[in-house]
């Protein structure tokens, strides 16, 4: 699969305890969007945040926090993330998506050319 040029990220900011149908909802966008064909995905954990509710997530040893922030990256073309928004919108029960265009100047598998 090509992608070259003008792309899309998507950024779904969620807390690790948050849940898809009893699993972790980071697994279950990463693996709706492999089902769906997008180009890639990747999960980072962070160290501490806070969100709409203004309550902040820590790793620090003192507050140890077993939610700590998580962001999930879609990349691919926009007509591909923005029909994967509906399902986002159906299944997280909260969270905050974000869409900016990005420019693709490399997308090969391992090895690839």
């Amino acid at each position: 699969m090509q992608l070259n040029g003008t792309a899309v990220l998507a950024r779904v900011f969620l807390g690790e305890s948050d849940k898809v149908h009893g699993r972790p909802a980071y697994a279950a966008i990463v693996e709706e969007a492999r089902r769906r064909g997008i180009r890639g995905a990747t999960v980072l954990r962070g160290i501490m945040g806070f969100g709409a509710g203004s309550r902040i997530h820590s790793a620090a040893i003192l507050r140890l926090s077993e939610d700590l922030p998580i962001v999930v990256e879609l990349v691919d073309e926009e007509a591909r993330i923005r029909g994967f928004l509906p399902w986002l919108g159906e299944v997280l029960g909260g969270g905050l998506v974000t869409l900016e265009k990005v420019e693709v100047v490399r997308y090969t598998a391992e090895g690839g050319a």
